[in-house]
C-alpha cells in the first residue's frame, strides 16, 4: 500500500474505492483532466508528454471496450506504455496474487486491475509499493465514477446540491457514484427494486461522506419519484458480468425500470447517462440514448481523461 508523499498529493496513492478520494482531490483531478482534454481534443497529442518513461500494468480477469482502450491510448499519449495482462496469465489458479503484486512491482510504475472479487485489488494494494488503481471490481468502479462526475462537472460546475437520480440496480457503479457524489455534496438517489439494492456498508459509508459534505442519499422503489427534479438520469445493465444465470429473472424485476420517453419526460431538463455497455431496449431504449439529452458518449470519452489526469497526479 502507497501512500501520500505530501499533504493533499495524490503521487505514489492507490485508488481502490471511490471513497479514498477527497473532494479537493477530485477537484485537481478534474483539473487536469479539463486541461488534458481541452490540449487533446484541439490538437490530438500533447504537448508534453507528462508519463515519459512510465509503464502501466493491467491486469483483467473481466473483459472490457473502455477500460482497456482508455488507459492503454492514455498512457501512450502521454509518453509512457502499458502492458495488457490477461486473467490465463495472472493470479488465482497460475500464481499467488501477492506474488504477482511483488514481481510487478520490481518492473512497472503502477498496476490497474479489473477483476471481481474486491478483495483481488485490496490485496494488491496491500502487498506492492506502487500504485494501484481499480478497473472494476463486484463492488465498486471508482475510475467511472470519477469520469461520470467530471461529465457533469463540465456542465454545473460545483456540484454540491446537484440531484443525479440511478435507477435500477444498486450495484458497483452506484456504490462508486453514491461514495463519490457523497464527497462532493450531490444528492444520489437510487430507484431500485426491493431485493436488488446496494451494500449496506457502503451505504453507510456514503452517509458518513454526505453529512460532512451536505449531501445526501435517497432511497425509492417509484423511478418517476427518484427522477423528478434530478439533474441527471443514470442507469446501467439489469445483468452484470457473472449474473448471467440470473438473467430473466432480473429482466421480470426491473421491467418496470426502463429510462424511456416516459420516464425522461418527469425530468424534462435533466441529461441521460449510462455507463456501457448498454442493452438497448431494456434498461434504456434508444430514443432516449440517441436522444438531445444523452451525454453517454461524452461519459465514455471523459474516461480517457479523468484516468489521464490520475495517472499523471499518481505518477507525474
Amino acid at each position: 500500500m502507497t501512500t501520500a508523499d505530501a499533504a493533499g498529493s495524490l503521487r505514489g496513492r492507490d485508488l481502490i474505492s471511490a471513497a479514498d478520494l477527497s473532494a479537493a482531490e477530485v477537484r485537481t483531478i478534474f483539473a487536469r483532466a479539463a486541461a488534458l482534454k481541452a490540449e487533446f481534443r484541439a490538437e490530438r497529442r500533447h504537448a508534453d508528454p507528462l508519463l515519459r518513461g512510465r509503464t502501466l500494468a493491467m491486469l483483467f480477469q473481466r473483459p472490457s471496450l473502455r477500460t482497456r482502450v482508455t488507459f492503454e491510448a492514455g498512457m501512450t499519449q502521454l509518453g509512457g506504455h502499458a502492458i495488457y495482462l490477461t486473467e490465463d496469465v495472472v493470479m488465482g489458479a497460475r500464481e499467488a496474487v501477492r506474488d504477482v503484486a511483488r514481481n510487478l512491482e520490481r518492473f512497472v510504475d503502477a498496476i490497474m486491475a479489473r477483476t471481481g472479487p474486491h478483495q483481488v485489488v485490496e490485496e494488491l494494494a496491500a502487498q506492492a509499493t506502487i500504485p494501484v488503481i481499480n478497473g472494476l471490481t463486484l463492488r465498486e468502479h471508482p475510475c467511472q465514477a470519477l469520469a461520470d462526475l467530471f461529465t457533469l462537472h463540465e456542465r454545473f460546475g460545483d456540484l454540491r446540491g446537484v440531484v443525479l437520480a440511478f435507477v435500477g440496480d444498486g450495484n458497483n457503479v452506484y456504490h462508486s457514484l453514491a461514495l463519490l457524489g457523497s464527497t462532493l455534496g450531490m444528492e444520489i438517489r437510487l430507484a431500485h427494486p426491493a431485493e436488488y439494492g446496494p451494500n449496506e456498508r457502503i451505504v453507510a459509508r456514503a452517509r458518513e461522506l454526505a453529512g460532512a459534505s451536505g449531501g445526501r442519499l435517497v432511497f425509492t422503489s417509484e423511478p418517476a419519484d427518484a427522477v423528478r427534479g434530478a439533474a441527471a438520469i443514470y442507469t446501467d445493465a439489469w445483468t452484470s458480468m457473472g449474473q448471467e444465470a440470473e438473467a430473466e429473472e432480473r429482466r421480470e424485476a426491473f421491467r418496470n425500470y426502463q429510462v424511456n420517453a416516459a420516464l425522461a419526460a418527469e425530468a424534462p431538463d435533466a441529461l441521460v447517462m449510462h455507463c456501457l455497455p448498454a442493452h438497448r431496449g431494456e434498461e434504456i431504449t434508444s430514443e432516449v440514448m440517441d436522444g438531445p439529452r444523452s451525454v453517454i458518449f461524452e461519459q465514455s470519452e471523459n474516461r480517457l481523461h479523468a484516468q489521464k489526469a490520475l495517472l499523471v497526479e499518481c505518477l507525474g
